[in-house]
């Protein structure tokens, strides 16, 4: 079986790619485990900086291939809401919110589909370009079902509550233009992944222990007080502040040269 995930990582930068062309990337048993192992690979890696996430052929992701998993029989079902011990998050739910798990930013190229599960891998990106062609969907309803991926964690935080349920609940299409004025993507770009690339890039000629926490930083107050939220910021910036890769900041700024990072320990 061909892989369905490949990476190649340059300069930092993690260029990840759904290869699954034939079927636009849809979710088989396979391509579950093959981007919960990639996740895992490049959250654990110093030498990455950026991430992207983009789909082989003419879309992004068409969602769960319902017939890869229906071929499985009741093992199939079984295999999604599997969880590790101590976990709250299934291996469905992982494949998705992995992305929001990997400490640098993760910025996902839409363009053809994102229907469904491809939509809650979108969504759990810190930033989405998209085509303004782009079609994407929370598609569960047209099953009988509700969103199972991680995406109304994520979805609930991009959007209004009223637009989440509306499109929660009819399952609509909507093209990348209006995307972008819901908030469920970032920018459009007639090329996503050029786009994503060009972002990617300059992110990893930032300082990265500066980027990781701002990321963490971000992702955490979202859900947290506002009185917690000020301390983690407090930490992280105690933590940076006099650090080797902040002071390679300040000193490169002062002679006007690019910085040299080191990659975080």
């Amino acid at each position: 079986m061909a892989e369905r995930v490949l990476v190649t990582v340059t300069d930092g930068v993690a260029d990840v790619l759904l290869s699954r062309p034939e079927k636009l990337n849809s979710l088989d048993p396979a391509m579950f485990d093959g981007l919960v192992e990639t996740g895992r690979t490049l959250a654990v890696d110093p030498s990455v900086r950026a991430v992207v996430l983009s789909g082989a052929g003419r879309g992004f992701c068409a969602g769960l291939d319902v017939a890869s998993f229906m071929g499985l029989g009741s093992e199939g079902g079984a295999r999604l809401v599997r969880r590790e011990e101590h976990s709250a998050v299934n291996a469905a739910q992982r494949a998705a919110w992995i992305w929001t798990e990997v400490p640098v930013p993760v910025i996902a190229a839409v363009h053809g589909v994102a229907y469904g599960g491809g939509l809650q891998i979108a969504l759990a990106a810190d930033v989405r370009f998209v085509a303004p062609d782009a079609q994407l969907s929370v598609m569960e309803i047209k099953w009988g079902l509700i969103p199972d991926m991680s995406g109304t964690q994520t979805l609930r935080h991009l959007v209004r509550l009223d637009v989440a349920k509306e499109l929660t609940f009819t399952g609509r299409v909507v093209s990348g233009r209006e995307a972008v004025d819901l908030g469920l993507a970032t920018r459009l770009a007639d090329d996503p992944h050029a786009a994503a690339m060009a972002l990617a890039r300059e992110i990893a000629r930032k300082s990265p222990n500066a980027i990781r926490a701002a990321k963490r930083l971000l992702n955490t107050t979202v859900a947290a007080s506002r009185e917690d939220g000020f301390r983690l910021e407090e930490q992280l910036q105690r933590e940076l502040v006099g650090s080797a890769n902040q002071l390679e900041a300040v000193q490169a700024n002062l002679e006007k040269r690019a910085p040299r990072f080191v990659d975080p320990a």
